[in-house]
């Protein structure tokens, strides 16, 4: 009997496994369709972290390479911080038993960032920075003609709400991207994969993941404010956040207050009906305000 129970949980699992495989596939080919983020003859920069997220992106792409109607490259990029206790062998190891092309770079980025910031203080965005502008060197040296990255949903969803709250603007960040110099394309794949969906894959995949708590620097104390936040939504809201991912691309600027992205100052009445009409959610001109 126990083993019977046994067995039927064990096929249930790889059952919802294998849902889960399908659907991160499905929404990462969801999102490069409708950005465009892949075409024919690309060489895509996969950024290997080490984490979940971007061991999840490489492993997804890795599925579409051999199912996609067109034909591309992958090599992932590690960039190694040349930290005490950084296990240098680990992602070299898997990506050759994968047989994925790959290429090492090391910087001692840890310690550039510690000579700009005193101890205690949150470093975390000069870090980024920094390896943002290596690997686009990276990029442009492998002649990568995209460079992907592993935000996911919440990634984008929280840095919304951080330019909103700290930054005092509407902005994100965008499945795909002009790089400021015009060299280099960015592209984010796991734009429309929960974060959740993300560590039940690792644990079911098995990755072997390098955490970036090795570099010894505080965690970015206001994305964690966001992070707890969405938490806090989602539990006492459920579907808030799903409305809120949603609400970014469905943006109208005829209802909002940039007169860059809206004519206001040419705005005249025409007689002509429109479907976005003048309903606004929280309308207070109904009530004389």
């Amino acid at each position: 009997m126990t083993e019977t129970v046994h067995t039927k949980k064990a096929i249930r699992a790889a059952y919802e496994n294998n849902k889960l495989h399908k659907r991160l596939c499905r929404q990462v080919g969801q999102a490069i369709g409708d950005y465009n983020m892949i075409e024919d003859g690309d060489r895509v920069m996969i950024c290997l972290s080490g984490g979940k997220d971007s061991h999840a992106l490489l492993d997804v792409l890795l599925t579409l390479q051999t199912r996609a109607p067109i034909n591309f490259e992958l090599i992932a990029v590690n960039l190694e911080p040349m930290i005490a206790g950084y296990p240098s062998d680990t992602l070299p190891a898997y990506l050759k038993e994968r047989g994925v092309t790959f290429h090492i770079e090391r910087q001692d980025t840890l310690a550039i960032v510690k000579r700009h910031f005193p101890e205690g203080r949150n470093a975390c965005s000069l870090c980024s920075r920094l390896r943002r502008g290596i690997l686009y060197r990276v990029a442009g040296e492998l002649g990568a003609t995209k460079i992907a990255l592993g935000h996911h949903r919440e990634d984008i969803i929280e840095t919304f709400f951080l330019n909103l709250f700290f930054g005092g603007k509407l902005k994100t960040m965008p499945p795909k991207l002009r790089t400021d110099d015009g060299r280099h394309i960015v592209i984010r794949p796991l734009a429309y994969v929960k974060e959740a969906d993300l560590v039940r894959y690792a644990d079911v995949r098995q990755f072997p993941i390098i955490p970036c708590s090795l570099c010894g620097l505080e965690p970015n104390l206001q994305r964690r404010q966001m992070k707890e936040m969405l938490h806090e939504w989602q539990k006492k809201h459920p579907g808030r956040v799903e409305n809120i991912f949603s609400s970014l691309s469905t943006v109208v600027p005829s209802h909002l207050m940039d007169a860059e992205l809206f004519g206001f100052a040419d705005l005249q009445a025409d007689g002509i009906a429109r479907a976005d009409g003048e309903t606004e959610a929280g309308d207070s001109e109904s009530d004389g305000k």
